[in-house]
């Protein structure tokens, strides 16, 4: 018998449910009794699978049972030394996964457009970050990944670099050169740690990119819920090589995850990873051909462009839309909104429309969305797109203000057109995506400013940036 056809954490949860328990324990709800007015019957239905660490159920912090089966199946799917169940999303893997390989102190080398948890986890972790400013592709208009050559060069800068954290895919999809650039850093003995939040899925084979997994990567962090059939805050931790401390990512993980971890959404990655193990090839030509006939329609629309990957390496189950109107990207977002189409994130240019991951005959509404979108836009008028400004890739930077010293700044709030050459004092993060466009303690550039503005003018949304709507930012004051 095929062990990936077995859901233990899924299967022992149903049965749970089927004794019809009378609880004692935790939580409150008592398996949805205490709820149950007719308005939240779904919601309490739900609640019955709702447990605790009761006998026959496991713990996550020490699995002996279902969740260890579970995790052990998931492991054995990705073929990986060992593998963990996060129910703190991809967060808490990012966290995890840095502060059990890094000390005080360390050289980091980051990719630059990387999540703020990945960030946040530099900061907790006080080491030295150096970034490295990913490549840009001037057709896309975004950032894009890490070049070899920029690895490098912050090798032979950075000798003693005891880590490189890594974005792959970037947010569209896009890949890069992942494995020439493990390869660089194995020679130096140095872990390469992926934040493969978008790929979980790469392991179906082509035409999606191989995975940080495959491609050699020591530890990799997966967002189930993003592509695969999990719950919000359902993500997987992967654990590839001896150059990672087991016992140590372990130890970060009880201290970081809710000593009461959610059972419905462990038992959602149970179900995912099942999902993804008993995909087969004949649902991979379905999913293709669903795909192909959805950008086929949007493809004769004049006024947007459906953005290819180059040389066509990139994730399918992505299709970035680009504007050739006078519609910004976030305005093209709002106008898809108002036909009841929701799209993942909006930039100046372009909207991003995360497709799902269908089994043969399955039904999902893409012919019926890509008529909606056509009748919505076909009688906006075409305007070709203008050449703008190349974003500069390539350099390596640090903080101007290291993360010790930063807890005794004082602020001083300017309008954000004399702060080119001042050192930030708050991160600001347009979101989504979520990857920040200046971070506290970094030096303000031109360019970070064009970018704020235009983001800005664009209708983009922030996290942080607390003065930005009276056009003004704060910088550090005191010397440093």
């Amino acid at each position: 018998m095929n062990k990936q056809t077995r859901i233990p954490l899924y299967e022992a949860l149903i049965h749970y449910k089927n004794t019809n328990p009378i609880s004692f324990h935790v939580p409150g709800h008592k398996s949805g009794t205490v709820l149950n007015q007719p308005p939240q019957n779904l919601f309490q239905e739900l609640l019955r699978i709702d447990a605790t660490e009761i006998s026959g159920l496991d713990d996550l912090h020490s699995p002996e049972g279902v969740i260890k089966e579970a995790e052990e199946l998931l492991a054995a799917l990705y073929q990986v030394k060992e593998s963990f169940f996060l129910v703190n999303g991809s967060t808490v893997g990012n966290l995890a996964m840095i502060l059990s390989v890094c000390e005080k102190d360390d050289v980091v080398f980051v990719q630059r457009n990387c999540h703020k948890s990945v960030l946040n986890a530099l900061k907790l972790a006080k080491v030295k970050p150096v970034f490295l400013e990913p490549d840009y592709n001037t057709e896309w208009k975004t950032a894009t990944g890490v070049s070899k050559e920029v690895v490098e060069r912050a090798i032979s800068l950075y000798p003693d670099a005891k880590a490189i954290v890594l974005t792959y895919p970037n947010y569209y999809g896009m890949v890069y050169d992942l494995k020439g650039i493990i390869d660089l850093a194995h020679l130096h003995t140095i872990p390469v740690l992926v934040d493969e939040a978008h790929g979980p899925h790469f392991i179906i084979g082509e035409p999606f990119p191989a995975s940080a997994i495959q491609l050699g990567a020591d530890m990799v962090v997966q967002s189930a819920h993003k592509t695969l059939p999990a719950m919000t805050m359902g993500s997987y931790l992967h654990i590839n090589s001896d150059r990672v401390n087991c016992e140590k990512v372990k130890e970060y993980l009880q201290m970081l995850q809710s000593s009461s971890p959610s059972y419905v959404i462990m038992a959602s990655l149970d179900l995912a990873r099942n999902y993804l193990a008993t995909y087969q090839r004949n649902d991979l030509a379905y999913l293709q051909n669903e795909i192909s006939n959805f950008k086929k329609v949007l493809s004769t629309i004049q006024s947007i462009k459906v953005l290819e990957y180059p040389d066509s390496d990139g994730d399918t189950l992505k299709v970035t839309i680009q504007s050739r109107s006078m519609l910004s990207g976030f305005e093209l977002q709002n106008k898809l909104e108002e036909k009841g189409i929701y799209t993942e994130l909006a930039d100046p240019h372009n909207v991003l429309l995360i497709l799902p991951l269908l089994k043969e005959n399955q039904n999902y509404p893409l012919a019926e969305a890509s008529r909606k979108i056509k009748e919505l836009l076909e009688e906006i008028p075409y305007r070709p797109i203008e050449d703008e400004t190349i974003i500069s890739s390539g350099k390596l930077s640090e903080l101007a203000i290291p993360y010790e010293k930063l807890s005794n700044i004082e602020n001083e709030v300017i309008p954000i057109a004399e702060a080119a050459g001042q050192v930030c004092a708050e991160t600001i993060v347009p979101y989504p995506p979520g990857i920040p466009l200046l971070l506290m303690g970094e030096l303000i550039t031109e360019e970070k400013l064009r970018q704020l503005t235009q983001l800005m003018s664009a209708g983009a949304r922030f996290q942080g940036g607390s003065f930005l709507d009276s056009n003004q930012i704060n910088i550090v004051k005191t010397s440093y």
